[in-house]
């Protein structure tokens, strides 16, 4: 029997027992759910920063498209236009406007990231302490801590439903929270393997790795 399909028997299983005994599942289970059975998505998604204090600051939207581990391609459309991907070895950041192009090596880019918890591998213990934290808003919440002291986040809060992520809140050490909701997410869609690919425009600035 292959990975793929071990990993979905393990989500299957899973799924059936929690329903034989009639118990709902915690965020942490939704979590392994997801890891375990979707080895690609695609969805839209809508952000807002907020400063501590609880005002808005910043609204963005766009889409993006994953395939584990490591290779995403995250769009921002609106207000600014801005291509994140990942193609498994690096992570290249284009701003438009500025014709820039910023570039790192993957495992320096993923490791404490929210990125990490949606496109990286099945072992999000090595950098995250993971706990459960209950039910809100129609969703089954999981906490995720980074493990290294230098994480630019202190804390990424993930609300699922049906073993999908729904919404994710993200707190730096400046006490800023970033909250990601996501829509109409496709679970195991095929992907082109050029959606991860990305070459510099000509005459871009590339800077880093």
């Amino acid at each position: 029997m292959s990975a793929a399909r071990r990993s979905l028997m393990r989500a299957l299983v899973l799924a059936a027992s929690l329903a034989a005994t009639g118990a709902s599942a915690s965020g942490l289970d939704e979590l392994h759910a997801f890891l375990a059975g979707t080895h690609s998505a695609t969805a839209d998604f809508r952000q807002t920063v907020t400063r501590r204090g609880g005002r808005p600051e910043q609204q963005s939207s766009g889409t993006f498209a994953f395939e584990r581990p490591g290779r995403f391609r995250w769009v921002y459309d609106k207000p600014y236009a801005q291509v994140i991907v990942g193609d498994g070895q690096r992570v290249w950041v284009y701003d438009r406007d500025l014709n820039q192009v910023m570039v790192r090596t993957i495992d320096a880019a993923l490791g404490q990231t929210p990125a990490a918890l949606l496109a990286g591998d099945n072992e999000l213990e090595k950098n995250f302490t993971l706990v459960a934290s209950g039910d809100a808003d129609g969703l089954a919440w999981v906490d995720a801590v980074p493990n290294a002291r230098d994480s630019q986040f202190k804390r990424i809060r993930i609300g699922f439903a049906q073993d999908l992520p729904r919404r994710m809140e993200l707190t730096d050490a400046f006490g800023q929270t970033t909250t990601l909701v996501f829509d109409d997410m496709k679970r195991n869609p095929s992907l082109t393997a050029g959606l991860f690919a990305f070459t510099p425009p000509k005459g871009a600035d590339v800077v880093g790795e």
